[in-house]
């Protein structure tokens, strides 16, 4: 929950429009018409205690008085961001990474006209992620790698686990040797790992949620018994458990006070699964006593296994808890994730930067590999983290690319396939995907298509049902495009063709015209667009029987109306129904 604090008239109406911005997120703490300093620090005390982000709407200095008796440490403390009177700035104060207030910084400005986000974190300054910014929760030292990373020393990067990393600086280089804390290498290291390990004194430690907990128990089995022999297994097998992202079991089990009452000692969910889907599990130790119970002959170890996924390595066989006077009455196993990178297949949009949607950037900077057309990478170098891979090829290697980019996710990498126009309309989602499996997670970025940014430059074309086709017989032989274009042509459709005419294909748009033209009058408005949204933009509103085919080449988007399209003042208009207003 987001706390919303103000003392002033002008400090209300800002916070009203982030309040109305997002209704579901964000609490109001009402100072009422009192500005004074007791009233304000109720309000903000109330809302340090109550939120995980507070935006106040007060004088940086006044703020800092009043949150300084509260503060505790970086990583329970809400993220606070301060907004002055005149709503100019939207300051990260308190919290930039651990607390989240660099990105509701961000997050504020787009919300207020006019606003711009301050953020002074040391990282965010030079533009390198923050160790605290990775996604795994980071232990050791933290400010002393990072200081080394942001002053150019020489820090290794080991990985014990794969796990998909944004770039890095060039002088964070990755090394196979040794374990990388308190091996004596006497350097600054940053290392990722589910191990037991005590980072030294030059050690930053990221823990990914690598394992997964099977836990079975007899009903009432107590939750310290349940905790301590997760615990000693975790640590007879040398795993911490800082990595465990969940204790898991069958779903009989999903209400067990004492596997409910563990997983938050824990903290960690439970998850659970079917006793026939554990059931189909094979493990190495099944058991009669469990398929008596709930239906499985194994609950611990085919849990763990499954809550990991496919391709999980069990660490920690099934081993029982350790009583005296009693029989124990609980298992736990232990699996391992097989490591899986990140393929993000990422849509550019038409070519304009204000084309380029937040979620494609953020992706763009998360990526540690960017996999793209040379003429594309150069549209979006600029926002790639210094240390970013580029791996750039040229016309007709679509193939090639949807395969080294899958292969990089499979290395365990972060990847960024990029495309123009939306990912998955004539672009690398679909080569992508046919070469990817379930061992990789995959992540589609929608873009702005050439058709939708042609439509918006010719008016509404596209306001009734419409199709888009592409005129490109390299992979899709002409009988096919000619009997799509007679479908939509018959069923009255406004066609949008792609790749409408090259020097090698010079016929096919005059034919397809031909075709659409037996079901549609000459004085069809027809929309030609070249380059839309990018520098040398062309725009011009025809007709069917009056547009020149020799206009368009490769970089032209060509926009039919169906027979209710209309011209109106210059621009392309396609009524909703087919009753079109005034008559036609």
């Amino acid at each position: 929950m987001i706390g919303l604090v103000s003392a002033t008239a002008a400090g209300r109406r800002a916070r009203d429009l982030v309040a109305a911005a997002w209704p579901e997120a964000t609490r109001v703490y009402d100072t009422g018409d009192q500005s004074g300093a007791d009233t304000v620090r109720s309000a903000l005390t109330r809302a340090f205690a109550e939120c995980d982000r507070i935006v106040c709407f007060l004088a940086t200095g006044a703020t800092v008085r009043l949150l300084a008796p509260l503060l505790g440490d970086k990583e329970s403390d809400p993220g606070v961001v301060c907004v002055d009177e005149a709503r100019r700035y939207a300051v990260a104060l308190l919290g930039g990474h651990a607390g989240g207030a660099n990105e509701l910084a961000h997050a504020v400005a787009e919300v207020l006209p006019g606003c711009r986000p301050v953020v002074t974190t040391a990282t965010d300054a030079v533009d390198v992620p923050g160790l605290d910014t990775l996604g795994p929760p980071v232990e050791g030292a933290v400010a002393a790698v990072s200081r080394a990373v942001l002053d150019g020393e020489p820090v290794r990067l080991v990985r014990h686990v794969p796990f998909p990393l944004p770039a890095l600086p060039e002088n964070v280089t990755e090394t196979d040797g040794g374990d990388g804390a308190g091996d004596g290498s006497g350097g600054y290291t940053v290392l990722v790992t589910d191990r037991a390990v005590e980072p030294d004194d030059r050690t930053a430690v990221l823990r990914p949620a690598t394992l997964s907990v099977g836990v079975g128990a007899s009903r009432g089995a107590p939750a310290d018994e349940i905790v301590e022999l997760v615990e000693r297994s975790l640590t007879d097998a040398g795993l911490s458990l800082r990595c465990v992202a969940e204790l898991a079991t069958v779903d009989a089990k999903a209400d067990e006070p004492g596997i409910v009452e563990a997983a938050r000692r824990l903290g960690v969910p439970v998850r659970t699964y079917p006793a026939e889907a554990l059931a189909a599990v094979p493990v190495p130790h099944p058991s009669q006593a469990p398929l008596a119970a709930v239906g499985t002959p194994s609950v611990a170890e085919a849990a763990a296994l499954l809550a990991r996924g496919e391709g999980a390595e069990l660490v920690v066989p099934k081993r029982k808890s350790e009583v005296q006077g009693r029989a124990a009455m609980a298992t736990c196993a232990v699996a391992r994730r097989r490591p899986r990178g990140r393929l993000a297949i990422v849509g550019l949009g038409p070519g304009a930067r204000d084309l380029l949607t937040p979620r494609a950037r953020d992706e763009l900077r998360r990526a540690g590999v960017v996999v793209g057309l040379d003429q594309y990478v150069a549209q979006i170098r600029d926002l790639l983290r210094p240390g970013t891979r580029v791996l750039e090829s040229g016309l007709g290697a679509e193939e090639e690319r949807a395969r080294t980019a899958v292969a990089e996710a499979r290395a365990g990498r972060a990847v960024a396939l990029i495309g123009s126009g939306d990912a998955g309309v004539y672009a690398m989602a679909s080569p992508a995907l046919a070469e990817a499996s379930a061992d990789i997670d995959v992540v589609g970025v929608p873009g702005v298509t050439a058709a939708l940014a042609a439509a918006a430059l010719l008016g509404a074309p596209l306001g009734h049902d419409h199709v888009s086709i592409s005129l490109s017989d390299l992979h899709t032989p002409w009988e096919v495009i000619e009997r799509r274009v007679r479908a939509a042509a018959e069923a009255d459709l406004v066609v949008t063709f792609y790749n409408p005419r090259s020097r090698g294909r010079d016929w096919q748009l005059p034919k397809a015209l031909a075709l659409l033209a037996e079901h549609r009058s000459p004085d069809t408005p027809v929309g030609v667009v070249r380059n839309a949204s990018r520098p040398g933009e062309r725009v011009a509103v025809t007709t069917l029987g009056e547009l020149d085919p020799t206009v368009v080449d490769m970089m032209t988007v060509v926009t039919v109306g169906n027979t209710a399209t209309r011209t109106v003042a210059g621009r392309m208009v396609t009524p909703r129904g087919y009753r079109w207003q005034g008559g036609a």
